[in-house]
């Protein structure tokens, strides 16, 4: 049985030491590579009718959560994937194997076999027949109860965090259906799943900054993708393919807020012969296809805003926008007048932000207080470095944003496919970077090359897992199953290994 209350960790571990000894003098094995389960839980209580009916012995297997009574009867709740059913321990039918169940505490992972019966208080139970440890556990889990509150140590133990906490199972489980729903869609709608590299001689496709790490064999430096892939999917649209699409990690070298992580999941689809409006009518069909699928619903609160999938998308303009809040022209303002206003304004801004970055800055006001969900659409050239000129007016772009509940949810615009454009805009960018922006994007040589060759108009999108975040209306960070943590001791450094020769580190 398990430990008594008042005990340390320490003492407990030695204890069930001791009985992981006791259970090896029985000749049996603590940790066999193979269970004798038949059945889930879930199928147990759906099929139990049928059990009952034909005494059918069942063997289930699952982790012990609690165990109860004394003596010769015990009781133990069994704990699998799918769900818990109980199982009755009782001397006068396990015979001497009793004396095993003296040796299993909550937490260790058993076999069953037995015939089901209903008790007295209508719960379906296990009458144990034979008893097999899977695996003993020599650390006692946290209260069943409470569970863990200190929220570091949720993050750092998170195994325990969702072992303990059943609606945030739950939640991770949503969150497969969330990508898996996308995919299907996106597969359904003619597009091709693809991959492309993660590590990069040249980072692009999003102002961010990378992760830099060394290629050893290569001895090179290269840098994590902090896209999924856009200038590697523009180049498959130049090589033929009409849509892609790749689902998969990325990496941005910069801090952690209620909508920020250093690596995340991202969707990001390529659609050649369309532009930028038919991409928005797909996206917002794709938004409202997880709403249903997902979560049943169309209507949800996030950031203490109501926010409804069903209702007219709107459409705003971004320099309608703010120059409807700010009572100026950003088209017209200089970089020295635009500062002025941030400083008035008590915007904090960087010395070396160029234009677009403080146009972006005045855009953030407004964005936080839309409910949406709503189109940003008509971004200035300078905040779009890759979309492509509006035709009635090169000053502004064929880009969206996708707005929910002050945020942006999603970014798509009509693919700049003109190279020289391209490699302007590019040069532009390498300069902003010498001047200390790291976020402003590398010129990408060889990807102007590739357009040399022909792109033809292309459309494109990405989606990341903030919307999942805001769709249960929870920090990004709470919705990733192991969060990236400092250590919680120094760690010692590493030493690189190439050509059989130790790098300084």
């Amino acid at each position: 049985m398990d430990e008594n209350l008042g005990v340390s960790e320490k003492e407990i571990i030695e204890f069930r030491k001791k009985k992981l000894e006791k259970i090896k003098a029985k000749k049996l094995n603590p940790f066999p590579s193979k269970s004798d389960k038949d059945y889930t839980c879930l199928e147990a209580l759906n099929d139990q009718k049928n059990l009952l009916k034909n005494e059918k012995k069942i063997t289930l297997g699952g982790r012990i959560m609690a165990l109860r009574g004394h003596g010769k009867l015990v009781f133990a709740d069994i704990v699998d994937q799918t769900g818990k059913v109980q199982a009755a321990f009782k001397e006068d039918i396990l015979g001497k194997d009793f004396e095993l169940v003296e040796l299993v505490d909550v937490g260790d992972f058993v076999d069953v076999t037995g015939p089901l019966f209903i008790t007295k208080m209508g719960e379906t139970t296990v009458k144990v027949e034979k008893l097999k440890v899977l695996a003993k556990a020599l650390r006692p889990l946290p209260d069943v109860w409470h569970g863990i509150q200190d929220e570091e140590m949720r993050y750092r133990k998170r195994y325990l965090d969702i072992l303990l906490n059943p609606e945030l199972r739950d939640l991770f489980v949503k969150k497969a259906k969330f990508w898996q729903t996308i995919r299907d869609f996106m597969i359904e709608q003619g597009f091709l799943e693809v991959e492309t590299p993660v590590l990069e001689n040249t980072c692009g496709g999003a102002d961010a900054n990378p992760f830099v790490t060394h290629h050893d064999y290569l001895d090179i430096d290269v840098y994590l993708r902090i896209s999924m892939g856009e200038l590697w999917q523009k180049r498959l649209m130049v090589a033929g393919f009409d849509k892609t699409f790749e689902l998969g990690r990325q990496f941005r070298n910069e801090g952690v807020s209620r909508e920020h992580l250093q690596d995340y999941t991202q969707m990001e689809f390529y659609w050649a012969y369309a532009n930028y409006e038919d991409s928005m009518a797909l996206v917002e069909a794709m938004y409202k296809k997880i709403a249903k699928n997902v979560f049943g619903t169309s209507k949800y609160v996030m950031n203490g805003m109501e926010v409804d999938f069903d209702k007219k998308w709107a459409k705003i303009d971004y320099t309608t926008a703010i120059n409807k809040a700010f009572q100026i022209d950003v088209l017209k303002m200089s970089e020295i007048e635009l500062k002025k206003l941030l400083k008035g304004k008590k915007i904090d801004f960087r010395t070396t932000d160029r234009k677009g970055r403080l146009i972006d800055l005045l855009w953030k006001q407004i964005r936080r207080d839309i409910a949406g969900p709503a189109f940003l659409i008509n971004h200035p050239v300078e905040v779009s470095p890759l979309a492509k000129r509006k035709e009635d007016n090169p000053r502004l772009t064929e880009r969206y944003q996708v707005l929910i509940a002050g945020s942006e949810n999603g970014n798509g615009y009509s693919e700049l496919n003109d190279p020289i454009d391209q490699a302007d805009r590019f040069s532009e960018q390498s300069q902003m970077r010498e001047e200390g922006d790291i976020e402003a994007q590398m010129h990408d040589r060889e990807f102007v090359e590739a357009l040399e060759y022909g792109m033809p108009p292309t459309t494109g999108f990405g989606v990341s897992e903030r919307l999942f975040a805001f769709m249960v209306d929870k920090p990004v960070r709470e919705c990733v199953t192991f969060p990236l943590l400092k250590p919680d001791k120094p760690q010692a450094k590493v030493k690189r290994v190439r050509k059989n020769k130790l790098l300084p580190n």
